[in-house]
């Protein structure tokens, strides 16, 4: 804790960039602590609005947030560790400090990619998302996510799907759950990679806090790929940080009548690579990554949307991952849909949902419901419902008909 309390005192006293050029000048954050005023103005970049900060000299914030690390279980990286990626510390302006939840892999040795996304995206955005993370995962990469609403999630989930590691930045404590749905996600990623803030545990979202997550998140990653970004979203912001962080930019096409995709396809004329599919994305950094990049032969495991059923597709070179054995995807059981329009595999579509939503879609296949009744069979409370009902939506799992009714999808 000695040295560890200085290091989360520079955190808090002054801006990323500021905390480096400190660090430059004095060698270690205890001798940045015990400077003087006329010492920091020495120091190029030390703004007039950094000194308060660095004047303030208590020691009790940090010996709390220590404290309440090692209580939640939540690792502390400081820039002068060997662990604190490498990727990141050399970017303009690294975080000081890394709060970490979960196992942090080596990711300067790791394919990492990063996936970003408006919160307010299409079903097809979302089925999309969840194939480029299954894909990017199947592959051996790491994917990067913001675990925001949307197409962030839809990766995540998507990533873990296939066995695949994911890690997750956050514009938050690594104890605060944000959005609020996502409680089981951040458990998932947690034991499959690492939750990952610069914010302290109890550290509330801010608006302030995703703009300057984003240099994180494309900092810890080789490539970015965006899906269905509007004019002006976080997604764009993520893609100038990657590019001047000197960052791979991939852009996935989109509807072109549709506002959500305007972002991402003005990116595909500025130059961005055009990205179909995980597997595409992956093989640019296979020279790069040969031991872990997946080219192996043999039979693939089919993406299957969660939203539906879909024919199989055509083998192709891949990896199997783990959990999928022949005999166990032989002997899913496909259930007819009541109205005789098709058919729906619900095991594949309900394994990896969280709880509410599973209940939802179980008891919605017995027919189309209407919300009061799904209410009833559920046993959950009406805000819950329509919480999982919206989510559904946005994965296309769920259609809304006029007066209320739901009913899944095909």
């Amino acid at each position: 804790m000695s040295a560890l309390k200085y290091w989360l005192w520079l955190s808090r006293a002054c801006g990323s960039h500021t905390a480096r050029r400190l660090l430059e000048h004095f060698g270690d954050p205890m001798a940045v602590f015990f400077a003087e005023k006329g010492d920091y103005r020495k120091v190029s970049d030390v703004k007039e609005r950094d000194l308060a900060g660095l004047e303030s000299k208590s020691l009790g914030w940090a010996a709390s947030v220590a404290s309440a690390c090692a209580e939640k279980g939540v690792r502390i990286l400081t820039l002068s560790d060997a662990a604190y990626p490498e990727r990141l510390r050399n970017i303009f302006d690294p975080p000081v400090v890394l709060y970490v939840k979960g196992d942090l892999p080596d990711l300067d040795s790791e394919a990492a990619i990063a996936v970003a996304g408006t919160r307010r995206c299409t079903p097809y955005g979302v089925r999309t998302a969840e194939r480029m993370g299954f894909e990017l995962g199947q592959a051996g990469c790491t994917v990067v996510s913001g675990l925001a609403r949307g197409i962030d999630t839809a990766a995540a989930r998507g990533a873990l799907r296939a066995g695949g590691k994911v890690i997750g930045v956050l514009g938050c404590g690594t104890d605060v759950v944000y959005p609020r749905e996502n409680g089981r996600l951040y458990d998932d990623v947690a034991l499959n990679g690492a939750l990952v803030s610069e914010y302290a545990p109890g550290e509330p979202p801010a608006a302030s806090h995703f703009p300057a997550r984003n240099r994180i998140f494309s900092g810890l990653a080789v490539g970015v790929v965006i899906i269905e970004a509007p004019e002006g979203s976080g997604a764009l912001i993520t893609a100038s940080r990657a590019l001047e962080q000197g960052r791979d930019v991939f852009a996935v096409p989109g509807n072109v009548d549709s506002p959500a995709c305007r972002g991402s396809n003005a990116l595909l004329k500025e130059g961005a690579i055009a990205a179909t599919s995980g597997r595409d994305v992956a093989e640019m950094y296979a020279h790069l990554f040969p031991d872990r990049i997946f080219r192996k032969s043999g039979r693939r495991a089919v993406f299957t949307p969660l939203a539906a059923s879909a024919e199989p597709e055509q083998e192709a070179e891949a990896i199997t991952p783990p959990g999928e054995p022949e005999a166990e995807r032989a002997a899913e059981k496909t259930i007819d849909r009541p109205d005789g329009e098709g058919y729906i595999d619900l095991v594949k579509m309900t394994e990896n949902m969280q709880e509410d939503e599973k209940r939802v879609v179980l008891a919605i296949n017995t027919g189309r419901l209407h919300a009061d009744e799904i209410v009833r069979l559920t046993g959950m409370s009406a805000t819950d419902v329509m919480t999982a009902l919206t989510m559904l939506e946005i994965e296309g799992t769920v259609s809304q008909l006029p007066g209320k009714y739901f009913t899944l999808s095909l």
